[in-house]
């Protein structure tokens, strides 16, 4: 027992141990929400120098208790992944190619085609003439990463395009 005790705390195990610092060393926790489903189990994540290095299960969460499932588990792409588009691309109706744009010609264009779309498909009257003043041709999905404040707004903003087919998936 002594000669393996004395084996485990050899000089070289020792320095070997000190030398391997922590990912999470010195950096910043915050406590976050999974975005994958509506459960909203919560999450730990661990920044150093403006980057995420860290994502895992909140064990003082009361919906996951630090446990998480196979997508939670991988949360920490979202944040750090290479492969993830940084500007924005376009591909024209009928082209075979993606074009790089920048965010404002994206932005005004989704506004034109909204725009667009609802006076194509506005009903100012139903078929009794009363006032319902509804875009039947726009849409509106919310996903589960958003919280209940966030899903206010996209439906106050919905709603105030006249959108009547308006889903989204609020939680806590």
């Amino acid at each position: 027992m002594a000669g393996a005790m004395t084996g485990l705390l050899s000089p070289k195990v020792v320095e070997a141990a000190k030398q391997v610092p922590l990912k999470t060393a010195f950096a910043k926790e915050s406590t976050s929400i999974c975005p994958y489903c509506g459960v909203g189990c919560g999450l730990l994540v661990s920044a150093k120098d403006g980057k995420i290095v860290n994502v895992e299960g909140d064990s003082d969460h009361p919906v996951n208790e630090g446990s998480l499932c196979s997508k939670g588990q991988a949360v920490f792409q979202v944040g750090v992944n290479e492969r993830r588009l940084k500007k924005v691309q376009y591909r024209a109706a009928g082209s075979d190619r993606w074009e790089e744009k920048s965010w404002e010609w994206a932005i005004g264009e989704i506004a034109k085609r909204i725009k667009k779309s609802r006076d194509a498909t506005f009903v100012e009257r139903d078929a009794k003439g009363q006032r319902v003043n509804r875009a039947e041709g726009l849409a509106v999905m919310g996903g589960a990463a958003l919280d209940n404040e966030e899903c206010y707004l996209l439906s106050k903003f919905a709603r105030s395009t006249g959108v009547v087919y308006l889903e989204h998936q609020a939680r806590i």
